[in-house]
């Protein structure tokens, strides 16, 4: 609150006696003063909720509120939460399927090209019932326990599977 904002809350005898150097004039001024960081939060409350422009600080905490606390800590770094949790309604559409999953893993890790390949065939040759193959990009690799989680966590429950990670200038295998 501003000093003319505070004064004329002010029963009208102390407002007569706000002048410089009196104890009231001090105690608008402190009171101005503890009022400011709240008025400066409150000036900028919508950063707080905009996952791209909210301090570094508050991010994991927007992670919690869509729900993407199981999948912490992103080892790829707060810009790829910033954009995990951007895109959350849009992954939570797709939840449960190939492309939310490519999705996910993309955005999380910020590397591009994850293929699943739903159609595993089994040592006998006949296709793995309830079983895909995600071949992750070699540039994924060392966010491979971020992997998993996501996989884990955005999988039907029966489905099992198996994290390939690309060879160096190869194909996933």
């Amino acid at each position: 609150m501003k000093r003319e904002e505070i004064e004329l809350l002010m029963p009208e005898v102390l407002q007569r006696t706000v002048h410089p150097g009196s104890p009231i004039f001090a105690l608008r001024e402190a009171m101005e003063a503890l009022h400011q960081p709240a008025e400066d939060a409150l000036a900028r409350l919508d950063s707080f909720f905009d996952p791209r422009r909210t301090p570094p600080a508050f991010v994991p905490y927007l992670a919690k509120w869509v729900d993407f606390a199981r999948i912490l800590p992103v080892t790829s770094g707060v810009a790829c939460l910033r954009e995990l949790i951007a895109a959350s309604a849009e992954l939570s559409q797709w939840r449960g399927t190939s492309r939310g999953l490519v999705l996910f893993l993309e955005t999380a890790t910020g590397v591009s090209g994850f293929q699943i390949d739903e159609q595993v065939l089994g040592t006998d040759g006949l296709p793995r019932p309830y079983h895909i193959r995600i071949g992750a990009p070699r540039l994924a690799a060392t966010h491979r326990a971020l992997m998993e989680r996501i996989i884990d966590s955005e999988k039907p429950a029966y489905v099992t599977y198996d994290l390939d990670i690309q060879p160096e200038g190869g194909d996933v295998s």
